[in-house]
Order: structure tokens, then sequence, then C-alpha cells
């Protein structure tokens, strides 16, 4: 009897001990993570501010394939939301401000613990590179919190890891996402032709892509500076493609209404007339343009098809990569004139 009253008494001093212990942590928590994701900052933000691609990247939705995710009607943007359910109990997250591709504010309510506060900052870093700052913090935290918090590690032991392991998935997913791409021959078409603006110039094949992000600009601006209305999307007319010599002759253009008549002399005024085409479509990035030229030439191979000599070369830029960030949207036609 004397044993189990000394028994009561030290687990009633360690039971007073652990409250004060509790008593005494932090009334406020904050956790945050920052990684560079490899993407532009618009495809992180598209896809942060939606929760319908969350789960593909949630580490806490990778560790428990029991989880339960609910989608209401509005998962984007400022009360857009959802919730979970797993075996500790049930969350909800609900978006409350947001600055378009800079910052994002939710609110995390879970159980009956009092509701956290998340932000996501993101900042360019470099070219086609996010810099990711996730947070989430708490404060006027009552007795169970902390003292759930305090056995189970803290809430940075809680949610750090996850967090981190999120953004490495983040980032593999908009890097994947960045990289399909599909070619299309669509077949034999007529190219309308029409008037255009041009300048030209030969290079060494390395220096082609260079080289046209320097000249396809200055055709743009005279047109714009010149109030020129654009009657289709830029494009680059190949004259001579000589693998040989590791030399290229092209003319960045863009279309317009009619005959220019222009006042400087590195912008030139041409007239294409319509021709007999084969028409191939690239969806991606540029890096594939090799690959789709490949399959066009394969094709007009395989099914006889006579380019005339001197035959007109086009590529086409339907998209424009300063609204469209994601390479796997753009889109490029290819043109190859045939008899």
């Amino acid at each position: 009897m004397k044993a189990l009253k000394y028994i009561l008494f030290l687990l009633l001093i360690l039971f007073i001990g652990l409250a004060i212990y509790i008593a005494v942590q932090p009334n406020s928590f904050e956790v945050k993570r920052t990684k560079t994701i490899n993407a532009p900052v618009e495809m992180v933000y598209n896809n942060v501010i939606d929760y319908k691609n969350w789960e593909a990247w949630s580490s806490w939705a990778e560790a428990d394939p029991n989880m339960v995710i609910t989608l209401p009607e509005q998962t984007r943007g400022i009360d857009g939301s959802y919730s979970w359910e797993d075996a500790d109990g049930v969350g909800t997250m609900k978006t409350i401000d947001t600055k378009a591709n800079e910052t994002i504010i939710q609110e995390m309510q879970f159980a009956d613990f009092p509701k956290s506060d998340v932000t996501w900052n993101l900042k360019p870093n470099g070219q086609n590179k996010t810099e990711v700052t996730w947070s989430i913090s708490g404060k006027d935290l009552p007795f169970g919190f902390k003292a759930f918090a305090a056995f189970m590690g803290g809430m940075e032991k809680q949610i750090g890891p996850n967090y981190e392991r999120s953004l490495e998935k983040l980032d593999s997913i908009l890097v994947a996402d960045m990289k399909k791409y599909s070619v299309n021959v669509e077949g034999i078409t007529q190219h309308s032709g029409g008037f255009y603006l041009y300048n030209t110039t030969s290079c060494k094949m390395e220096d082609f892509k260079i080289k046209m992000q320097e000249m396809m600009p200055k055709i743009g601006a005279y047109a714009m500076a010149n109030n020129i209305v654009m009657a289709g999307k830029p494009f680059v007319i190949y004259h001579k493609w000589d693998t040989e010599n590791n030399t290229v002759m092209f003319s960045c253009c863009i279309p317009t209404t009619s005959k220019i008549v222009t006042e400087d002399p590195e912008v030139l005024t041409g007239q294409l007339e319509p021709f007999k085409a084969l028409k191939t479509v690239l969806k991606g990035d540029y890096d594939n343009l090799q690959e789709t030229w490949t399959k066009a030439m394969t094709h007009i191979t395989a099914n006889s098809l006579v380019q005339p000599e001197n035959g007109m070369a086009i590529e086409t830029y339907l998209t424009d990569p300063m609204s469209t960030p994601n390479p796997a949207e753009w889109l490029t036609e290819i043109y190859l004139e045939v008899d």
C-alpha cells in the first residue's frame, strides 16, 4: 500500500512536470522551406493556385494511400478550397488572398486545432526558374495543441520534411510537364502566301537560335513603331541549310496586310506567292524541332513527294513564349513546298 502511494506520488510529479513543460512551450510556431523550382514562375503559380493539382505532389498523400481527398466545385483562386480525411482527422484548406505569380495566402484548419496561416512566396530566379518559399504559422496556441505538438516531436519535425518532399515532387512534375511534346504530319495543304516584312542573315548553325532571337524583335519593333498591322504570326524562311559547311541562311518575317515601303535598310518587304506544301505541327519545346523536320522529310520521301529546287521552307510560330510559359503548349507549324 505504501509502495502504491509512492508510485502515485511519482506519477503525479511526472504529470505536473509534463504539464508545466507543455505550458511553457511557445504560443506560436512557424515552419518554412525554400526551394528553387526549375520552371517559370507562371507555371508554378498556376499549379499551386489550383487545389486539384495538390494530390499529385503532396507528400502526405504519397505516404498515405488511404487518405480521402474531396474537391469542391471551386478549387482555384480566392475562395478555392479542398478537404482531406486521414487516420488523424479531417482537414480543410482555403485560399483567402493572392497576387498573381507572386503570393498565395491560405488558411488551414485541421481537426479541432486552431487555424493556421499558409503562405507561398514566388520569385523568378534566373531563366525559367522560380524560388519558392512555403511557410505555415500559428499563434495563440491552446494547451491541447501544444501537447499534441510536444508528443509528436514539434511542428518543425512534423511539417518540415513533408514540405521538403512536396516541393521536390512539385519540381519534378513541372519539369516533366515542360518536356511533353507531340509531332503531327497533317498532310498536304495550300499556303496562302502574302506580303511580309523581313531581315536576312547567314550564320553557323550553332548560332542560329541567338541570331533569330536578335532579329525577330527588331522586325516586331519596327512594325509597332510604324503602326503596321500584322496579318498573322511571325515566321522564318529557310533559304539555305548547309550541314556540310555548317551554315544556315534565313529570314525572320512578320506578315502584313499589304505591301509596306520601309525606310529602314535592314527591314525589307517581301511577298510569298501561294504554294502547295506539306504541313507538320510541333506542340512542345523548340528543342524538338529537329525531330519535327526529320519526320516531315521522312514523310516526303515515303510518299514520293517532290520538293522543287529552291522550294519554300517555312517555320511559323503560333505561340508567344512570353505569354505562354509552359513549352509543352508552344505550337510551331512547318510548311515544306512540294509539287
